[in-house]
């Protein structure tokens, strides 16, 4: 199985690692058996009611069940249903960021394609393709990753250390007005990615982004660490940096 491996504005490579199929299989089948199980219940559920109304709101509810599971859970969970919670998967984007509701919404809609027949066609597509993508990924441009820690920014983790001479109006003002969309990706990608790197490869990340980010901030601070400026610029982006001066 092929990682990926995609590229930040500032070319610093992060390699996503595709889950297996068989993984894959068994999230599929946990999720399965919960969407059968939850749709029993309110047939079950039904009974109780009026004959009059019973059969509408059991078939609304199948319904909401059936095309809301996968797509409420993947953006409550970040990208994880029950099924790939238990086992260690998520759904990112196509640049190893969270996804969004308009991706969630694409590739489940396209899951239905995948089903057809019996679930033939989204396995030949995962087969064939290298990084493991069903259909659903391709027209969504998500990947289902094999997960050691959240894909998605826990920012309240951008804020267990504290970087004090980041923390100054003009450096807020700076960010503020220079860091834009890419680079905040950029930076909380690196944050997330750097507890699966080996030393020395972490090293070098935070080394190569931060040399980029003191030169276009103007961070004078010569005693910040490459890592202290990488993560503390990225809590400043997220708002986590400013309860303090």
């Amino acid at each position: 199985m092929k990682p990926l491996v995609v590229y930040s504005p500032e070319q610093v490579a992060i390699e996503l690692v595709p889950a297996g199929l068989g993984r894959r299989f068994g999230a599929f089948m946990l999720d399965s058996a919960l969407i059968i199980g939850a749709t029993s219940l309110a047939g079950t559920l039904g009974r109780a009611l009026p004959d009059a109304v019973a059969g509408l709101l059991v078939t609304t509810a199948g319904f909401l069940i059936l095309w809301g599971y996968h797509f409420a859970f993947e953006l409550l969970w970040n990208g994880q249903t029950p099924g790939k919670r238990i086992l260690y998967l998520r759904v990112v984007d196509g640049r190893g960021l969270p996804l969004d509701a308009a991706q969630s919404l694409v590739r489940n809609v396209v899951r239905m394609i995948d089903m057809l027949p019996l679930g033939g066609v989204g396995m030949l597509a995962t087969l064939l393709d290298p990084h493991r993508r069903r259909l659903g990924d391709h027209a969504a441009d998500t990947l289902v990753v094999d997960e050691h820690q959240p894909a998605a920014v826990d920012l309240a983790q951008l804020q267990t250390r504290r970087f004090n001479s980041l923390r100054t109006p003009r450096i807020r003002k700076i960010v503020e007005s220079r860091v834009g969309l890419d680079d905040r990706e950029l930076l909380y990608a690196v944050c997330l990615r750097a507890p699966q790197l080996e030393e020395r490869a972490r090293y070098e990340l935070f080394e190569r982004v931060s040399a980029w980010y003191r030169k276009e901030l103007a961070i004078e601070d010569p005693n910040l660490s490459a890592e202290s400026i990488v993560r503390g610029i990225a809590a400043l982006c997220s708002g986590q940096g400013e309860d303090q001066a």
